[in-house]
């Protein structure tokens, strides 16, 4: 073995509109190229023209481009390129990111047939909701290889504590280690109570997020039309998912709300920065979420959070900076009206200990741990 551990990261794709995944991926390997001791690279599928998120100069990219629909469902270029790579370059570890797909299994078998540690993450795709989207064919998988390949990772990473429960749950032989997604906290973010300045006429809650029915937009938009709202607006962004926005556009025109509602589209880089400073009040309704990335980001600007029980995030408790609460237009409600009858001192005081509690998913102290847990799956 070189003096620096090898580590290939296999995923079925980094394009942008893939969700909080790719994401997490692109800026987990940048993160971790930071880390003294590896060597970082990255496979990923990747149609003729299509976009694709960045990362690092320092982290050597591998993609494999699939030409059509049959390419992708059958993973096989992948499974070429992974041999490939693997016979010219062996590495010392392989991350595995996400379940169920070919490119997934013949990751894991290639893994196995070479002896070379494998780290599995599944990013969500065990916990029970996950497991009961197509229900039958994950069960049929489960049985014929996923279970198989599950079980030959040398580790299983979970984002949070929830789906490592999820995992021991489904009986895996391997061990778990809880290591959470990160976020880039910098300058802009850590500059003090910037939402809170300058304020403008209205005040601000903020939904960002992909637009879905998961999300909990409709939600939101029933709870805002009880609320009294004078002296605030909503803003909601995020990109569109198969047509949902104009049912959301609808929805809000049929509650009243096209005066009071700014639907801003997918913001990226400055807009998304500047979205986060300008809120008042953030807000994610959702029916089921792994992690929240987006959660993690608002607290790093100081902004209060409102979210439900169906994310991970009793933090928002336990650290006073927000309001975890049950599914449902009631009490969206009720922690909307609690959240809007603060003070802008009490609600930037909130922020402040939103703060302390964003510091410990900086991407510095997330790819450390990784970077141990690697070490450790290279000599176990």
């Amino acid at each position: 073995m070189s003096s620096k551990i090898k580590v290939l990261h296999v995923i079925a794709d980094l394009d942008p509109r893939s969700g909080g995944t790719s994401r997490a991926v692109a800026d987990l390997t940048s993160a971790l190229s930071r880390e003294r001791g590896l060597d970082v690279a990255v496979m990923f599928q990747s149609r003729p023209g299509q976009a694709h998120l960045q990362t690092d100069r320092s982290v050597r990219r591998i993609q494999v481009t699939v030409g059509s629909p049959w390419a992708r469902a059958t993973g096989w270029p992948m499974r070429s390129a992974l041999l490939n790579e693997v016979t010219r370059s062996i590495p010392d570890v392989i991350h595995l990111h996400g379940l169920w797909l070919p490119s997934c299994h013949w990751t894991a078998r290639l893994a196995a047939r070479r002896n070379i540690p494998l780290v599995i993450q599944p990013h969500g795709m065990l916990e029970p909701w996950a497991l009961n989207h197509k229900a039958v064919r994950k069960r049929v998988s489960m049985a014929i290889y996923q279970r198989r390949d599950l079980n030959v990772a040398s580790l299983l990473v979970a984002s949070t504590e929830r789906e490592a429960e999820s995992l021991r749950r489904l009986g895996l032989e391997r061990d778990v280690v809880v290591i959470p997604h990160g976020i880039r906290i910098d300058n802009e973010s850590n500059s003090v109570g910037d939402h809170a300045q300058a304020k403008k006429d209205l005040r601000e809650v903020l939904f960002l997020s992909r637009l879905h029915p998961v999300k909990g937009v409709s939600t939101l938009l029933r709870a805002w039309s009880e609320m009294e709202r004078v002296g605030w607006k909503l803003i909601v962004a995020g990109p569109d998912e198969a047509g949902y926005l104009r049912k959301m556009r609808d929805l809000a025109v049929d509650l009243g709300l096209q005066n009071d509602v700014h639907f801003v589209g997918e913001v990226h880089g400055p807009a998304k920065a500047s979205a986060y400073r300008s809120a008042d009040i953030f807000v994610l309704p959702t029916a089921s979420e792994n992690f929240g990335i987006v959660i993690a980001e608002a607290l790093a600007y100081g902004v209060p959070v409102i979210t439900t029980r169906a994310a991970p995030w009793r933090a928002l408790e336990t650290g006073g900076c927000g309001w975890w609460i049950e599914q449902g237009v009631a009490p969206l409600g009720a922690a909307l009206r609690s959240a809007m009858t603060l003070s802008d001192d009490q609600r930037k005081a909130m922020g402040e200990k939103g703060r302390v509690v964003a510091r410990q998913y900086d991407w510095g102290v997330v790819a450390a741990a990784m970077a141990s847990a690697y070490r450790d799956a290279v000599v176990a």
